[in-house]
């Protein structure tokens, strides 16, 4: 079986047995996606996004920690963007624009300023010893949702580490998938890409 279908299925949503990694090697890996986590201050990729229904979008995608991301969709007219403290989905063709609040969202956890993840993560197993997939899910906090991070191991990228994808699943279970390629990480990302214009309603 390929690399990228076993990445594939590293993203796809799966129940964990904890004792099927021991404890050390646990511990050790949850250490280096912290690292990771801690050693990229900037990221930039392109992205294709899956929803539960199987419908796929593309795009671009710029993330600044703490708390920063943009999703640029193609064609757009669709936008999310994390500003700090707020998640927004812009829908320009429609003039809609909804909001959350990031910490309470699965983003909340791959943005967050301070990578300490250990309380909530657990690795999944793989058969693929080049892929390392960590599931974080605050069980204090289940409205915040699950995210589920897909790291090939390499060398040259941060923390030996290079961040393939994610599932995140929101507390009402909807599942996004996305999958990365062209990451290029600690370059520079402006805080105007964080910026953004309010969508006009139909009608003003």
């Amino acid at each position: 079986m390929s690399f990228s279908t076993n990445l594939a299925r590293a993203l796809a949503p799966i129940a964990i047995v904890a004792a099927a990694v021991p404890a050390q090697a646990q511990t050790n890996d949850i250490a280096k996606v912290e690292a990771h986590l801690a050693a990229v201050q900037s990221m930039t990729a392109n992205f294709r996004q899956t929803d539960a229904k199987g419908r796929s979008d593309s795009g671009t995608l710029q993330l600044k920690r703490p708390g920063q991301i943009r999703f640029q969709y193609q064609g757009g007219d669709l936008l999310l963007v994390g500003t700090g403290g707020k998640l927004w989905f812009l829908d320009y063709s429609v003039g809609q624009a909804n909001s959350w609040s990031l910490n309470k969202t699965p983003l909340g956890i791959l943005l967050g300023a301070n990578p300490d993840i250990g309380r909530i993560a657990k690795i999944v197993p793989q058969s693929d010893p080049r892929i390392l997939v960590v599931r974080a899910r605050d069980a204090r906090r289940p409205e915040f949702g699950t995210l589920i991070l897909a790291f090939a191991r390499n060398p040259s990228a941060p923390g030996g580490l290079m961040l393939e994808g994610w599932t995140a699943i929101d507390a009402q279970n909807k599942r996004t998938t996305i999958k990365l390629d062209n990451q290029r990480y600690n370059v520079a990302v402006s805080d105007g890409a964080f910026s953004f214009k309010m969508p006009t309603k139909r009608g003003s």
